[in-house]
């Protein structure tokens, strides 16, 4: 099983990088393999950060032999998405949507059809934004046919829309104790649908 996070953030240690990377910790402890994508890295890598539809159907033109490229071909192997982001004006962050905007090839060609998928998002307050953006994480997963989980698990209840933490994350300790849930919640159900992916 692999799991893959992404972290939205232009910063790469920031308070985005800690969520998605406690979730990779609980997931891993559970028997996944995981990695981490640095959004903000992938996007600067080529000549035209946003879609501009170069070509119509798209053929990964832009991308081509780019580190971008190279993460989209492990998105591919994905069994599992965790999805991080922090708050920017009440939805993702520009690099994100950079990224996603730049995956029509893999929707057209179902790289991530029934992948399964789940949303962190931390803001510089207790309402600042994050259940917009969440909403908008979950709208990029629907787009690409993902399966969408929320942070709960039958030892503690039905769950919510994903994480969301108010900065320090590392001292949100309610968002703390729902990254271990949404981490099993993501293995199990990656692990039930194994079935339905493209191998």
């Amino acid at each position: 099983m692999l799991i893959i996070g992404i972290n939205g953030s232009p910063n790469a240690k920031g308070n985005t990088a800690f969520l998605v990377d406690k979730i990779l910790e609980q997931a891993s402890t559970l028997g996944a393999h995981t990695q981490l994508i640095q959004v903000a890295e992938l996007v600067n890598s080529v000549k035209q950060p946003f879609c501009v539809v170069c070509s119509n159907p798209c053929t990964g033109a832009c991308y081509k032999g780019t580190p971008l490229e190279e993460g989209y071909e492990l998105l591919r192997k994905a069994d599992g998405v965790i999805i991080g982001s922090p708050t920017y004006f009440g939805t993702v962050t520009a690099q994100l949507k950079a990224f996603f905007d730049k995956t029509r090839k893999l929707r057209r060609e179902f790289w991530l059809y029934n992948t399964v998928g789940a949303g962190v998002t931390v803001g510089g307050s207790k309402y600042g934004g994050q259940e917009a953006t969440i909403k908008a994480l979950h709208d990029i997963m629907l787009v690409q046919g993902m399966v969408i989980v929320g942070d709960g698990f039958g030892e503690k209840d039905a769950g919510h829309h994903g994480v969301v933490a108010h900065r320090p994350a590392d001292q949100d300790e309610f968002a703390l104790e729902r990254l271990q849930l949404l981490g099993k919640r993501l293995v199990q159900v990656c692990d039930a649908t194994q079935s339905i992916r493209k191998s």
